[in-house]
């Protein structure tokens, strides 16, 4: 057997010791090309139903590649049960919070249209790629669900009233975040960050109209909608999330 390589592959196989799996071509291609890997490399593979596998390349090709199963190395472990719903912006600060949002745990993601939204163009396949590679080097199990593009107005009509949304406002006339947080931490919960205009005056209206939404602001300081949406997720992850737990 080859040096282990430091490669960490997100596969939707069955993982089970000693079984050869054939994986698709795509990844084929990017064993093989891009990652320059050889008959033999050990790799580790993971999902979130099998947990986390070393396995080793049998056969390799940039069509066709076989590895084989070798030795269990951690089981699946569940992300908690956050939501972010974010109205898309420019393209690298999107693909940052899509990145950041698998780091820091969100088991879904809404991307949001509202009134200001920057762009409606939103590429969800793009937005997959981006959190299955972010998964593979921050060593979740799972890939989030990532919904195609949704109106604000349609969310909020179809909205479970158990699930406490809170609502980042810009204008700071929300409760202090950790606060409320802790407030409601027993609740199923998600986070709504708008775009760099903020929300509309209807918006705002609609919002504070549910039952659900809870009006919370970020501190003095007007933060960007990517550093709003890192930062509440790492707040409720401290309070309310895994970051609580002891490894």
């Amino acid at each position: 057997m080859r040096q282990q390589r430091n490669l960490r592959i997100y596969i939707d196989n069955k993982l089970k010791k000693s079984e050869l799996i054939e994986v698709s071509e795509d990844l084929s291609h990017y064993l093989c090309n891009v990652m320059r890997c050889n008959k033999g490399d050990t790799i580790k593979c993971f999902n979130s139903y099998d947990g986390e596998y070393l396995c080793q390349i049998v056969n390799i090709d940039k069509k066709k590649t076989e590895i084989k199963v070798d030795k269990e190395l951690a089981k699946p472990q569940d992300v908690p049960d956050i939501w972010l719903l974010f109205a898309p912006l420019k393209k690298d600060k999107t693909d940052f919070v899509i990145e950041k949002a698998v780091e820091l745990g969100v088991k879904k993601i809404f991307p949001v249209i509202t009134s200001y939204t920057n762009t409606e163009k939103v590429r969800r396949e793009r937005f997959l790629s981006q959190a299955k590679e972010a998964a593979e080097q921050c060593g979740r199990f799972d890939i989030p669900e990532i919904s195609a593009e949704v109106k604000l107005s349609q969310v909020l009509g179809e909205w479970d009233n158990n699930r406490v949304l809170f609502f980042m406002d810009e204008i700071r006339q929300g409760k202090p975040i950790a606060e409320q947080f802790l407030k409601h931490s027993s609740k199923k919960a998600a986070i709504l960050i708008g775009p760099e205009g903020g929300f509309s005056d209807d918006e705002r209206r609609l919002l504070n109209q549910q039952s659900y939404v809870v009006n919370v602001n970020l501190g003095p300081r007007i933060l960007r909608a990517e550093t709003a949406a890192a930062a509440s997720l790492a707040i409720w992850q401290s309070l309310c999330g895994d970051w609580k737990k002891n490894d």
